[in-house]
Order: structure tokens, then sequence, then C-alpha cells
């Protein structure tokens, strides 16, 4: 009696069990390192809005602290994004670069807060048309007054100071209140311009004459001194490879290996990004993002 207890037991066992294991082995599988060349570059994307920093700053930090890591390549496909961001990813690049080079290679579009994150790498190459430069801060307030008067909507605000309230869509904005504002996004620019004249080792005044909000060419830029080199993704890997010592063929690794969730299946990368934007809440309306046909 005890032993056909037994093998009812082991056959739910496997029954359940197997499965189970095989399904974690197929989600898991593709995060884990089975070998660690020391023949390493890794790749860490920057792709669209930079809202969340905190990716980035994972990827470079795992990145940085692997000693089978020889160099690091920053490849940036993004119009811009939040100033603090921008500024997070930036600093994290500048820690990297300390221990370890860091190549920057600028895709079709690398401008405002996306150059930003790249000002501190060892070394940037751009593509001769690559859309970059757009060294500015933006804010974008909307005054939906006249349409709330048209529909009947008031508001009634209660604010404990003048300015707390600033923004508001419901009424035009005090000359005070843009003074304030204009004040905050020169404060913002000068930080901007400080670290890419620090991080690019140019005289702050040769940088402060073109970050006027200006789009710059790859080959535009490279004439200012603004990217290294022109060239392709490919040609940052060689870069990377050359500034970090690596022997024979590296190998190319990518930071974010997105897990396989049911969701991510069901809608695929394109699917899951579009839904993402779709449920974010409302973008910080202060930002370093270049802006087109706006």
């Amino acid at each position: 009696m005890f032993k056909k207890i037994l093998k009812v037991f082991l056959v739910i066992g496997l029954v359940v069990l197997v499965p189970f294991f095989g399904l974690y082995l197929w989600f898991l599988a593709p995060q884990w390192e089975w070998t660690k060349e020391p023949n390493r570059i890794g790749v860490v994307e920057i792709e669209g809005l930079l809202r969340d920093a905190r990716p980035v700053l994972d990827s470079l930090a795992k990145f940085r602290r692997d000693t089978s890591v020889k160099a690091v390549v920053l490849r940036v496909e993004s119009p811009g994004g939040g100033v603090g961001a921008s500024q997070e990813v930036y600093r994290e690049v500048r820690r990297t670069a300390m221990e370890k080079p860091v190549v920057a290679s600028l895709g079709g579009i690398a401008a405002s807060g996306g150059y930003y994150a790249s000002a501190a790498a060892t070394y940037i190459i751009a593509n001769p048309g690559t859309l970059t430069g757009s060294l500015g801060v933006v804010a974008h307030l909307p005054n939906l007054e006249g349409l709330f008067d048209k529909v009947g909507y008031r508001t009634v605000t209660i604010k404990s100071g003048q300015f707390k309230d600033v923004g508001n869509p419901g009424r035009a904005m005090t000359d005070a209140e843009i003074a304030l504002l204009q004040e905050t996004l020169d404060g913002m620019h000068g930080q901007f311009i400080k670290d890419v004249a620090e991080g690019r080792r140019l005289p702050l005044e040769q940088v402060r004459a073109v970050a006027d909000g200006r789009v710059l060419s790859g080959e535009k830029a490279l004439e200012l001194k603004l990217v290294d080199a022109l060239g392709n993704f490919q040609d940052a890997v060689i870069k990377a490879k050359d500034l970090g010592g690596v022997v024979g063929e590296p190998r190319i690794v990518y930071a974010d290996k997105e897990r396989r969730t049911l969701l991510r299946l069901l809608l695929g990368a394109a699917g899951l990004k579009a839904l993402d934007q779709v449920l974010d809440p409302a973008l910080c309306p202060v930002r370093y993002e270049l802006l087109l046909g706006q």
C-alpha cells in the first residue's frame, strides 16, 4: 500500500515539477552567463525618450564591476529626455570612464539629453548625418484657458504660496511666473553647458557659443569638437577594442537582456514600448529634448 502511494506521489511530482522546471529554464536561461571570456565589450543602449535612468545606470554599473568586460559602448538613439535622467546617466558614464573606456556611438539622433548622456564618454563617434547638439532646455506648459471658457469649465485653486500652481493650464501665466521659470531653466542650461565642457575638455565659452538649442549634424559636431570621429556602431566597437586592449576578436555582450514574459510574447518589444508610452504618467514638462515639427 505504501509503495502504491509513493508511486502516485512520484507521478504527480513528475507531472507538475518537470513542466515547471522546464518553464523555469526557458525563462531564465537567457539571463545566465555560462562563460566569461576576458575579451568582452559591453553594450548599453539608450533608445527613445530618456525618462527612467535606472536601467542604464544598472547596466553601466554591472559592466564597470565585471573584470571580463574591458570596454563599454554606449549606443544612443534618443532625442533627449528628463533633466534629472540625463544628468544621472552623464554621472554614471563619467564614473565608468574613470575605470574603463566608454565609447559613445551616436545613431540617427542623439540630441539634447541624448548628447548630454554621452558627453562624459572617453570617445564619441557619430555618423556624418547624425542629428545631435540641441544643447538647451525646454518646458511645455499648455494654456487651455480659451478652451475652458468655451466649454464652461472652471477650476478653483487654493494654494499656500504665490508660485505653487505655476503652469496651471486654466489660466495665463503671470510675468513673475514666467521670470521664475526662465531663471530655473537658465540654471539648468548652465549645468548642461558646464558638464559638456568638462566631459569634452573644452573651454566653457566655446561650448556656450553653440549651446543655443541649434541642431547639428555629426559632421558639424566633429568640426566643433563635440564628437571625436565619424563612423558607425562597428567603428565604435573597434575603437572600444583598441582602447580596452582587447586581444583577438571581442565578444559583444548586451546588458539589457529582456526577460521573456507572457506580455512580451503577446505584444512583442514594439507593442510593450507603445503600451508603456500610453500608460506612462505625464512626463516632466522641463526636459532636455530635441523638438522637430512642433
